[in-house]
């Protein structure tokens, strides 16, 4: 049963009790049923982090509908202070301090306009949403766990989150992971030495750009939302660079809980790439791994340049055509020794 038919069983059972007693059903009464019908969200985080515009939105939105998977839609921004922080929870403080900390605003826009895959997407997708609810599952879920770990504050909240988006569609069956993506997150030692002592059980995937296509793609990003941030070539290869070692560092430190993808590979090699993840978090292949969907509905993707189709697009692997002769120079000599080192350690296909 899907969520949609989920919520008009509660609301008919609202409506039939309410008739029973003369009185009318109210947003108090959904509330108490949806509590009553939560299914404790405890599985591990498989967590897609590299740096920006190297292909986590796209393949958060493959894992997206899969049976197995409660598939975050956005971005995951429960890192504080900025989303590139993994959060730190002190368990002497109160629940409603842990909630503030984990709460992500984001909901709250896309709630109220629909979600975009970019802002100036010409298609808006529903995003049904109540923070209020979230806010009640969250100290629900908790209230009914004795000797409370750090663990049960993340399940705690993965679980608020999914119940509370009430036109999800894949809220239903069992799951073995939650997907989620956050860029440069996996950049810090410190972030992932949190990430793993939490979800031991954990799984981290980075996916590895030509930094020669990686960076005609940052660079137009950043234009287009008035940032300068890659402005200067030799800082944003440097960039790169950090981002690119710290996923080898990645890989050395947690071994088979870390797998790394070459951005290549999954735009053109998209079903062997999905099968091999699939294995990797021990999931059955379905074939909605194939298509970038937001809640099992396909969805273009999010690229800075014109969009040729709304599915995954090939071109995303020459846009090398576009930098000049000494651009092109500049990005090897930083970048070619580092590219070639991670290059190894990523699954060939």
């Amino acid at each position: 049963m899907d969520f949609g038919k989920y919520q008009r069983k509660l609301s008919r059972k609202v409506r039939r009790y309410k008739s029973l007693k003369g009185t009318a059903p109210s947003l108090e009464d959904l509330y108490r049923m949806c509590l009553d019908h939560i299914a404790p969200i405890t599985a591990p985080v498989a967590l897609i982090s590299q740096i920006q515009r190297s292909g986590g939105s796209l393949l958060s939105q493959l894992f997206d509908g899969h049976p197995e998977i409660h598939a975050h839609p956005h971005e995951l921004k429960i890192g504080y202070p900025k989303k590139y922080h993994w959060p730190k929870i002190d368990l002497n403080k109160r629940p409603e301090r842990w909630f503030n900390i984990l709460f992500e605003n984001s909901v709250i826009r896309h709630f109220r306009e629909g979600y975009q895959k970019e802002r100036n997407a010409d298609i808006t997708f529903p995003f049904i949403f109540i923070p209020a609810l979230q806010k009640r599952i969250f100290l629900h879920t908790l209230d009914t766990i004795d000797g409370l770990k750090l663990r049960d504050v993340f399940n705690a909240y993965m679980t608020s989150y999914f119940y509370a988006w009430l036109n999800n569609h894949n809220i239903e069956g069992p799951k073995k992971y939650v997907t989620a993506f956050t860029p440069r997150l996996s950049m810090s030692k410190e972030n992932m030495g949190s990430f793993f002592e939490i979800y031991p059980d954990g799984r981290l995937i980075s996916i590895i750009r030509d930094p020669k296509n990686w960076y005609p793609s940052a660079l137009r990003h950043n234009q287009k939302i008035k940032k300068d941030k890659y402005a200067d070539i030799h800082s944003a290869m440097n960039q790169w660079q950090e981002c690119t070692l710290s996923t080898l560092e990645n890989k050395e430190r947690y071994g088979s809980r870390v797998c790394v993808i070459r951005f290549e590979d999954l735009v053109s090699k998209t079903e062997a790439v999905m099968r091999h993840l699939a294995k990797f978090l021990d999931l059955g292949f379905d074939p909605i791994l194939l298509t970038p969907t937001f809640n099992k509905t396909p969805i273009g993707a999010n690229t800075s340049f014109q969009l040729e189709k709304s599915t995954i697009m090939d071109s995303t692997l020459d846009r090398h055509k576009t930098l000049t002769q000494d651009e092109l120079e500049i990005i090897v000599t930083i970048t070619q020794k580092t590219y070639n080192r991670v290059a190894e350690k990523a699954i060939a296909f």
